[in-house]
């Protein structure tokens, strides 16, 4: 049997304010993937990437994880000595989940009890969120579980709060003249600085007051009209939510991107948005026209993720 795929994710809505409760609606994104393998040359990756597992299995060797959950770490570390790496095109440091396909990798091929995504019951999807947080903690600190989670069910999920998260269906793409695109800023970003800079702004209380009566409710009407297909209010909240973080959230913005960002507020022809984190990796965008604002950025790799 060929080793699963496990592919990439793009959080649509929701980021940073799901740390404070807002909405979110993340989508599995496959044009990047990884999976597991065993090594047959002895290039620098597989290398690298066999040596980083060694330690990522020494970790999770000292988590200690429900029963229901737990994981072979012996037959992984045995695997490891035999060669095993994550063979992955997902780039780090961009928004898209790298470390969360391999937590969601590792979690599919040696957790004892085998789970299937299609049938996993809202309440035990809460549960292995929570695992993949504590598995994901080893790369980032503090992590939601989020990211493996999306990874690992391959499926649109809807954050309804901090408690409760749901499996839901996203319009069917049809090839009208929008669409939801990636803008690469050009440098990597990194997550936890950027988490950093945001505490730091929470602690103002004009700050945490228009994050909650501002960003996260045009944030949770975008979702909203996004999944009713509704998109003239759908258009209406991300202007207003672009604009709000193009004055809230310039530290997170590449520097690359500030202009052609204000460029699509000004003329309505598309609007930007941070993808994860920010600090750079990708920018998302949206538009009802994407030839026209394709011609605006020029210069700018872009790719399609989503089309309407």
């Amino acid at each position: 049997m060929t080793n699963p795929l496990f592919y990439a994710k793009i959080i649509l809505f929701g980021e940073y304010g799901m740390i404070e409760d807002s909405q979110g609606l993340v989508v599995p994104y496959s044009f990047y993937k990884g999976t597991l393998k065993f090594s047959d040359s002895d290039s620098e990756f597989e290398k690298k990437s066999n040596f980083h597992l060694q330690k990522y299995a020494d970790f999770l060797e000292n988590l200690s994880l429900p029963e229901q959950f737990r994981l072979d770490v012996n037959r992984l570390k045995e695997d490891i000595s035999n060669g095993l790496f994550f063979d992955s095109n997902i780039p780090q440091g961009y928004g898209v989940g790298s470390s969360g396909a391999l937590v969601a990798a590792i979690f599919e091929k040696y957790s004892f009890t085998k789970h299937d995504p299609e049938s996993i019951s809202k309440e035990n999807l809460k549960n292995i969120k929570a695992v993949f947080g504590e598995m994901e903690s080893y790369f980032h600190g503090k992590s939601s579980g989020m990211d493996p989670l999306i990874c690992y069910m391959n499926l649109p999920i809807l954050i309804e709060n901090k408690e409760n998260l749901d499996k839901v269906a996203i319009p069917k793409e049809e090839q009208g003249k929008g669409a939801i695109f990636l803008i690469d800023s050009g440098i990597t970003g990194e997550t936890g600085p950027m988490i950093q800079i945001f505490f730091e702004k929470m602690k103002t209380e004009g700050f945490r007051k228009t994050l909650k009566e501002e960003f996260i409710r045009y944030n949770n009407a975008c979702i909203e009209s996004f999944l009713k297909k509704d998109m003239n209010p759908f258009f209406r909240n991300l202007k207003k939510l672009s604009h709000w973080a193009y004055e809230h959230f310039r530290p997170m913005i590449p520097e690359s991107i500030f202009n052609i960002w204000k460029k699509g507020l000004d003329s309505n022809a598309y609007y930007l948005k941070l993808c994860g984190s920010g600090g750079g990796g990708y920018i998302l965008g949206f538009t009802k026209d994407y030839e026209k604002a394709e011609k605006m950025l020029d210069g700018f790799q872009k790719e399609v993720i989503y089309r309407f």
